[in-house]
């Protein structure tokens, strides 16, 4: 036997005796906690070389996972403006422990300037000035970072290269927001993004958050219409929608292969109605596939927007009922699975005007408060708060019932 093997092999013996001693946690942390080191301990066990090797790129920050994530969105044009200060003061002075950073922004922006040279340097902007002195901070106050990575909603990329997106009469489709797309079955657009993915885990953050990992909506509607390439996946024998369904769950799947050498968690943020369903018909997300890919599962269950659905009329008056019954319906579906993901689901901080002809519902401090609670009672003890304009409510308790 070479003496390379032996090596391997010493390797591979410590790595089992050290994953195979009791795990002790304090009584400080919380189920959530737990049950993230348990999915992480069961994922070393399966896979004890794939796992070693993510311990290989060390970005030198050093963050705790919190008892349980709580956090909030943040813009690159927040988090390098005046604005920052503010929302670490939220941060810092309550029981909100972390933030999702706009890295590859909705349009396709990076919201930095990566190192000279980089092949992403024509689409970077200078929202955050100082990437560095960002991470420094955070890791200081010790608000855990993840990295918000939009995908396949890409008008930059699009228009750059046409040929990855959509198109109809030699041009670029666009959906009814102006917004482009790239085209998930195209290959080349997935290492275009975890290549950025890649940057973000390098700069420090412990969780890269994949957004708009999907098809544009309606887009069973839209596929006889528009030319696009089904590449590897063109002559399958199977429907459209199955392929979309492939398509998107093996973008996910090649993601976290890719990201495992740089430890970082891999998060997916998907339609609260896709935990409804089987799968989606046009946009390909395949809820409990996706969920088997990833370290964190974010469903978006703003209750504005669900039409009347578990027999809610105008769930966006009933934040709590709302809430309530879509816990209950995940929970079913991540209970059938043999590692489920942390679910960590986005809330709504906002008002939703285009729902009201006559005075809009506000969403204040109980409403904010009563889909937490909502969570807390149905197990769920992680959650992320979304406001477009980086404008959260006050005096909340990010702890209501616990």
């Amino acid at each position: 036997m070479q003496k390379w093997q032996h090596m391997v092999i010493a390797l591979i013996g410590i790595f089992l005796l050290v994953t195979l001693l009791p795990v002790y946690s304090s009584g400080e942390e919380t189920k959530t906690a737990n049950l993230h080191k348990e999915r992480q301990t069961n994922i070393e066990l399966i896979e004890p070389l794939t796992y070693m090797a993510r311990f290989t790129y060390d970005s030198g920050y050093d963050f705790e996972y919190p008892d349980a994530v709580r956090g909030i969105y943040v813009t690159g044009n927040s988090a390098g403006s005046s604005r920052w200060e503010t929302l670490l003061e939220l941060v810092d002075s309550t029981d909100l422990n972390a933030m999702v950073i706009d890295v590859k922004e909705d349009h396709g922006h990076l919201t930095f300037n990566p190192e000279e040279g980089s092949p992403y340097e024509e689409i970077a902007t200078s929202f955050i000035s100082d990437p560095k002195g960002m991470m420094d901070t955070l890791e200081e106050k010790q608000i855990y970072p993840i990295a918000r990575v939009v995908v396949f909603k890409d008008s930059v990329l699009a228009e750059n290269r046409p040929d990855l997106s959509f198109t109809q009469n030699g041009e670029v489709w666009l959906n009814n927001k102006g917004e482009a797309f790239v085209n998930p079955f195209e290959k080349e657009v997935w290492e275009y993004n975890v290549e950025i993915a890649k940057m973000a885990a390098e700069m420090g953050f412990q969780e890269i958050q994949f957004d708009y990992v999907r098809f544009p909506e309606g887009f069973e509607t839209k596929d006889e219409e528009l030319d696009y390439s089904q590449g590897d996946y063109k002559d399958l024998d199977i429907s459209n929608v199955k392929k979309r369904v492939e398509a998107v769950t093996n973008f996910v799947e090649y993601a976290r292969e890719e990201l495992s050498p740089y430890g970082v968690d891999v998060s997916v943020d998907i339609f609260g109605y896709a935990a409804t369903i089987e799968e989606t018909p046009g946009i390909g997300q395949n809820f409990s596939r996706i969920a088997d890919n990833v370290d964190v599962i974010s469903s978006m269950i703003y209750p504005s927007h669900w039409t009347s659905y578990f027999g809610i009329e105008k769930p966006d008056e009933h934040p709590y009922e709302l809430v309530t019954e879509y816990a209950k319906v995940e929970n079913a579906v991540l209970g059938a699975l043999d590692i489920p993901p942390v679910s960590r689901p986005w809330l709504q901080d906002f008002e939703a005007p285009w729902l009201y002809s006559g005075p809009t519902k506000q969403y204040g401090k109980a409403e904010i408060e009563a889909q937490i609670r909502a969570l807390y009672e149905n197990g769920i003890d992680e959650f992320l708060l979304w406001n477009a304009g980086n404008t959260y409510t006050e005096n909340v308790d990010y702890m209501i019932g616990k």
